[in-house]
């Protein structure tokens, strides 16, 4: 069983970057030297998807540029013999990758970004990746999850220890443990209380689900915030198929935050084999502080 299809939910207005974001999106706010969306795409297409499915909303244009062909780009590369940056710029978009764009005309929640996808994704188990949060691991962390579908058949949904202060900012979930990486997810809550938590488990923006997911979502009713989570209808799922959660290895980086962008942006540059040297060398030379 493969996992072929991925949704990209790309509609977000991005207001915490404000005004970064005001005319591009905030997915393609680079990362040392490739927007965000580039790494969760590269992340899916290392893990066997290829068909990249992203949902989005007015302003997102730039996105579809981005993995279209550049062929005035292209052509002045190949004639000044550029052919390191030509290879660069190619790879963005390989040949056996496809990709496919679908407005989400209404920001109803994450839920409803999901189910916008629906039609293209059909009867198949699909990924979700949420382009802020870059994950970086050894091997990818979503070819890890495909790792764990292919052996389970159900779905999978990536997780994290967070601090207990830290539960309203995620879906939360509980459940018995298989081994030292998978839980048998009992029970999962969207952004509870520290108080009312099940857990400490929070749930990362990667996730491979199974189709039956798509009725649950689309028979919810609002959840919190007024939106239609996607957390909701994974907890329906729950009363018909297994769910499983994963404790990734690797290292997740909330670039939905300024601080989580900036740490992204400083260590991937300190691991950037062209710069990373001297990068290291200027950051030694400043004076924190004082």
């Amino acid at each position: 069983m493969i996992v072929n299809k991925a949704i990209f939910p790309v509609a977000g207005l991005g207001t915490r970057f404000l005004p970064a974001t005001k005319a591009q999106p905030k997915e393609m706010l680079p990362v040392v030297d490739k927007p965000l969306i580039q790494y969760a795409v590269e992340e899916a297409y290392a893990a066997g998807v290829r068909e990249m499915i992203f949902v989005t909303g007015r302003h997102k244009r730039p996105i579809e540029d981005h993995f279209d062909m550049s062929y005035e780009l292209e052509q002045l590369l190949e004639a000044q013999h550029k052919h390191d940056l030509l290879e660069v710029v190619r790879s963005v978009k390989p040949d056996d990758m496809e990709c496919i764009y679908v407005r989400q005309a209404q920001a109803l929640g994450l839920g409803h970004a999901v189910l916008c996808g629906q039609r293209l994704v059909g009867k198949e188990p699909f990924a979700v990746l949420l382009a802020d949060d870059l994950m970086v691991g050894t091997k990818p962390v979503l070819a890890q999850m495909v790792e764990q579908f292919r052996e389970w058949r159900a779905s999978i949904i990536a997780v994290q220890e967070v601090p207990t202060e830290h539960t309203r900012r995620y879906g939360i979930v509980a459940g018995t443990e298989v081994n030292e990486r998978l839980i048998d997810v009992q029970r999962i809550v969207e952004k509870p209380s520290p108080e009312a938590a099940p857990s400490r488990l929070g749930v990362a923006g990667r996730y491979i689900l199974t189709p039956g997911v798509f009725h649950e979502i689309a028979t919810q009713p609002r959840g919190v915030g007024g939106e239609i989570q996607l957390t909701d209808g994974i907890a329906s799922l729950l009363r018909r198929e297994k769910v499983f959660a994963y404790r990734y290895e690797g290292k997740r980086y909330d670039c939905g935050s300024k601080e989580g962008f900036l740490e992204a942006n400083v260590e991937l540059a300190l691991a950037h084999p062209e710069i990373g040297d001297r990068f290291r060398q200027f950051l030694g030379g400043l004076k924190i502080g004082g």
